[in-house]
């Protein structure tokens, strides 16, 4: 971002954006942000300089193995984790699979994990199926369908000294809510149980410390926050050297590489450090000390900036007849989920993707939140807000949603 202002300077931050150039007002950031410029140029940088399997000899080689370590370092800084625990994948969907089937490798029968009704699939079927194949029994922690919330008290009622493992998430992609994940993982740890906190969605919104958080693993997926396709996971480690994972003979055994199948896209590292690097700059003037200090400060101004924002969607909403707004916990992201008493998400949706404004239909893979909300399989009008989202796309939005009726 080009700007030095302490306030948030959001035509700075949109200038930056070529996408926004084709002029969509975007509400799609929930399922995949926009990406900077900045970011696209560190993805075209890698490809374009010489490359090669990482090692410290040839100049190609030192630029794979720079590209990994920083992309290591970026993303640690921006959850607050160490380095040496960052592993990388596909998606967080395909790392979520894998390490499931390695935790699961301990399980047997009369061991138990718990999932929650507010997670994305993503955070529940791996662990569901993970435990059917090796005999454990899943519990699941409801979501209280009228305030949105998943409480403590929700957990603790299934939570046994036979738990090994909570799946949870830190914000829901369908409606916002951010539980109170300490308290949870607070339980957790008291049964003796692991924790997986999903951070796909927190992440994008707010600034994060995964020690605070409680959350033994935290996974992660940089294009949430204006990266590359990419997931990742983070935990101590020592942790993942308990961890045996699959893999090829020859491979090294090292952490985190022992879960890195194959050669990693370089490339996309690259661009994921190119991101945590912009958001450490939207701190503007107001952000100095390390890169850290910055990613607080940064992410803590996107906070502020969204939910004022959040605030003039919500009391437009207010104003139309006939819709209900599902998002309603009482800490939550700048994610909205509407239904319609007289026609369904999706044909608003239609109406509004024909004006320019970009608002998706569906339950977003949230389908057992979608379900405990009585909304079926097809959930809602997402409406989601990201860094570059101004008052003008909000003004565009809710004209599109009065004339949709």
């Amino acid at each position: 971002m080009t700007s030095t202002s302490t306030a948030y300077d959001v035509a700075a931050v949109r200038a930056d954006f070529p996408a926004l150039r084709a002029g969509a007002a975007h509400f799609d950031g929930p399922g995949g942000s926009q990406v900077p410029r900045q970011v696209a140029e560190a993805v075209a940088a890698t490809l374009t300089a010489p490359i090669a399997n990482r090692g410290r000899l040839t100049e190609a080689e030192r630029n794979a193995d720079d590209v990994v370590l920083g992309a290591r370092a970026a993303v640690a800084d921006l959850v607050g984790g160490d380095p040496g625990g960052v592993v990388f994948g596909r998606s967080m969907t395909q790392l979520t699979y894998d390490l499931s089937r390695v935790l699961a490798a301990g399980w047997g029968p009369g061991d138990e994990v718990v999932v929650t009704r507010l997670d994305h699939d993503a955070n529940v079927r791996p662990w569901v199926q993970a435990a059917a194949a090796r005999g454990a029994t899943v519990r699941w922690a409801d979501l209280d369908p009228a305030t949105g919330e998943l409480t403590p008290e929700a957990l603790a009622a299934v939570l046994s000294d036979r738990t090994r493992l909570v799946a949870v998430t830190g914000a829901s992609n369908l409606i916002g809510t951010r539980p109170d994940v300490p308290a949870l993982t607070a339980l957790a740890h008291e049964a003796g149980a692991l924790t997986y906190v999903d951070g796909v969605h927190l992440t994008a919104h707010a600034p994060v410390d995964v020690a605070a958080l409680g959350a033994d693993l935290y996974a992660c997926s940089p294009y949430k926050f204006l990266g590359p396709h990419l997931g990742c996971v983070v935990a101590a480690p020592s942790l993942l050297e308990t961890l045996r994972p699959d893999k090829l003979l020859p491979s090294t055994d090292a952490v985190p590489e022992r879960f890195e199948l194959g050669t990693l896209p370089y490339e996309m590292l690259a661009g994921t450090t190119a991101a945590v690097d912009y958001l450490a700059a939207l701190a503007g003037a107001g952000g100095a000390g390390d890169r850290r200090a910055r990613l607080l400060a940064g992410m803590a101004a996107v906070e502020a900036h969204e939910d004022r924002l959040r605030e003039r969607v919500e009391e437009g909403l207010a104003e139309l007849p006939g819709v209900t707004l599902w998002s309603r916990a009482r800490h939550r992201t700048p994610t909205l989920l509407l239904t319609w008493a007289d026609r369904p998400a999706a044909e608003v949706s239609r109406a509004l993707a024909g004006r320019g404004v970009n608002a998706p239909a569906g339950s977003f893979y949230a389908i057992e939140a979608s379900r405990a909300l009585g909304l079926g399989d097809a959930g809602g009008l997402r409406v989601g807000l990201a860094p570059y989202s101004d008052d003008v796309d909000v003004d565009r939005l809710l004209e599109g949603l009065r004339a949709a009726g």
